[in-house]
């Protein structure tokens, strides 16, 4: 679509990293037709880590799964859990994947290690694996955190990620505006600002996991 015009606005929702992604100059100022919505926030990293962690304490190596072709932006997470691993005594390993026999390896891998965990970052070619995902943790014994509620009907054990509906909200303001005669030059390029918890209390208890009650307290959705 930038390739197509440069005076027809734009607004786009769910990009994961609009700037390093070369959609946009600054979030701050657009300075052109495109304008939107950041569907990920890099710090999210460290947060994924701390809250594995709180729910297992016992894990002390963590692998990392995406797919570099369908998660080009994925390493943007990686620098937040890097200087968040050592003060949680956590070793780990990121481990690119592509295709179901690569996830297969990477999840069997870390299921071996003693301590194991596994991150799942937000990766449309993992989503749509994520019942082997969710299968293979379970069947290993995995702690595994994910960057969507979807995964957690399927069995994950915890997600936390952005609330993508309220992104697709504020875009329709974000064209109202447009139509209204506001240019896109004048609208920054927002982060997120809602964040949804999910966890899956049957899969703690067939982790032998137990779920601290602030978790559950701050917690947008419970399956038990």
């Amino acid at each position: 679509m930038r390739a197509a015009t440069s005076s027809i606005p734009v607004v786009f929702v769910s990009v994961a990293d609009p700037l390093g992604q070369g959609f946009v100059p600054s979030l701050a100022r657009p300075g052109g037709n495109i304008t939107g919505f950041s569907a990920e926030e890099a710090s999210m990293g460290g947060k994924w880590l701390e809250l594995l962690k709180e729910l297992a304490p016992r894990v002390t190596r963590i692998a990392i799964i995406y797919n570099p072709e369908t998660a080009p932006y994925a390493p943007m997470f990686f620098p937040a859990m890097q200087a968040a691993a050592p003060k949680m005594a956590v070793a780990l390993s990121i481990s690119p994947v592509h295709s179901p026999a690569d996830i297969e390896r990477a999840v069997v891998g870390i299921g071996r290690e003693s301590g194991g965990g596994l991150i799942v970052v937000p990766d449309s070619f993992i989503f749509g694996q994520r019942r082997q995902v969710t299968a293979l943790a379970a069947q290993h014994g995995l702690p595994a955190i994910y960057p969507l509620e979807i995964f957690i009907p399927e069995g994950g054990l915890i997600a936390y990620g952005i609330e993508r509906v309220d992104m697709f909200h504020r875009a329709a303001d974000y064209v109202d505006r447009i139509l209204r005669g506001t240019s896109p030059t004048e609208l920054p390029v927002q982060q997120p600002t809602k964040f949804e918890l999910a966890i899956n209390l049957k899969t703690a208890k067939s982790l032998d996991l137990s779920v601290p009650p602030s978790m559950l307290l701050s917690a947008d959705e419970v399956i038990e």
